[in-house]
């Protein structure tokens, strides 16, 4: 029986060209994240089941998670998001930590649903979290950096859009209507856009006795004091953000403002990440709460809108040179490539006993764009031929040092 060459369902292969991409969206999110100050950590990808079923969505637990009982009969969970686990960290050593603590981590994360445009069941994400801010100042400086996440890319005004909501605003009218279960109105609200008017009034009836008083605030015709002071708080940092009432967040840990950022392309209109304040996660754990504010973007929807918007660099294979031997010189030329990575090249080897100009494919194949010829003529010369694989010049070099200022230039 022939094995299948495919990965499992919802999850993705990363080839060398992947990677590329990947890292490149990784090391800029990093750097802007450290540039506000923030700092990387991590966490396990198994948790305790209690840990996300007590402090996430239903859904999340019970229709989109990988779980399974272990050896111990401990029921576990394999991380479908980081705001738990960190939560729970930062609850850990409460005492020990200086406040605000400016926290970014990038982990996979999974969760069990139908995989689609944008959303995998494997998926790595960008989580960024400040502790001990009561302030909106944790807000703002959240959706400075969310922004300027976005700017770093190249990202244009009007391709992305910034939308925000109060869950403390929502909670206050969804309260008016006779609601027995928030939570339950809440994720409804979250999954307005998916679902029809007619199906969205039904579900609605089901929840709560009084659907006017939610129907007014979803319909944007409220004006609310709060909401106008903090877009002009966020205007005077030069980010434009617009009042959705809509935008709600299905986690049941969000405590007041909350946002999202949606790609305006045509061809992939949708949100992207988002995220909000939530200060009584950490308090759940038995200590003092800590006001929290943070979000979370997935490296899939993020990267279709990089690709949406032609923000992908040409990201070339890292290795520089490839020498390629001619004869039996293995041990002659291994000593050259080790003092060229001495002074700081990336170089690899093909020792093996193909013709050159399958060596020189193999290379052209994987990227690289320089060669170099190795044989007991060039070594008794000193004279080395180094070809361009992209424009096809050679031309001959007489020193490591030619060779490094070539590369380098």
């Amino acid at each position: 029986m022939n094995l299948n060459t495919q990965p499992y369902k919802g999850t993705r292969d990363f080839y060398p060209e992947d990677m590329r991409l990947r890292n490149y969206m990784f090391d800029k999110w990093r750097e802007v994240c450290r540039s506000f100050g923030y700092e990387e950590y991590d966490g396990p990808i198994l948790e305790p089941l209690e840990l996300y079923a007590a402090k996430t969505s239903e859904e999340i637990v019970n229709e989109q998670s990988y779980s399974f009982t272990d050896r111990g009969d401990r029921k576990v969970i394999m991380r479908p998001e980081m705001t738990p686990t960190v939560s729970r960290m930062v609850a850990a050593k409460r005492q020990e930590l200086g406040y605000p603590l400016r926290l970014f981590s990038i982990p996979n994360c999974f969760r069990y649903e139908r995989p689609q445009k944008g959303r995998l069941r494997e998926f790595w994400q960008l989580n960024a979290d400040i502790f001990g801010v009561e302030g909106i100042e944790a807000d703002i400086e959240m959706i400075q950096l969310a922004d300027s996440i976005m700017k770093s890319f190249g990202a244009k005004d009007g391709s992305y859009e910034i939308r925000i909501n109060s869950r403390k605003i929502l909670n206050e009218y969804f309260e008016k209507s006779g609601a027995g279960d928030l939570g339950k109105v809440i994720r409804l609200v979250d999954k307005y856009e998916k679902l029809t008017d007619d199906k969205f009034h039904e579900e609605l009836n089901k929840l709560v006795k009084n659907p006017n008083p939610i129907l007014d605030i979803l319909s944007g015709n409220i004006f609310d004091i709060r909401i106008d002071e903090f877009k002009k708080s966020l205007k005077k940092f030069g980010v434009d953000v617009i009042y959705d009432p809509k935008i709600a967040r299905g986690f049941d840990y969000y405590t007041d403002i909350v946002f999202e950022v949606f790609d305006t392309n045509p061809d992939n209109n949708r949100s992207m990440f988002g995220g909000g304040r939530y200060d009584g996660l950490v308090g759940q754990f038995g200590v003092d709460p800590v006001p929290t504010v943070g979000f979370g973007m997935g490296d899939l929807t993020f990267e279709n809108f990089l690709r949406a918007n032609d923000l992908v660099p040409e990201l070339k294979n890292s290795t520089d040179l490839v020498l390629i031997t001619i004869g039996d010189v293995f041990t002659e030329a291994s000593k050259l490539a080790g003092e060229l990575r001495q002074k700081g090249l990336n170089v690899s080897l093909d020792a093996t006993d193909r013709k050159i100009d399958k060596k020189i494919k193999a290379a052209d194949k994987q990227g690289v764009e320089y060669v170099l010829f190795v044989g007991e003529t060039e070594l008794k010369a000193q004279k080395f031929n180094l070809k361009n694989l992209k424009t096809g010049k050679e031309i001959e070099l007489t020193s490591l040092n030619d060779i490094y200022k070539k590369l380098r230039e």
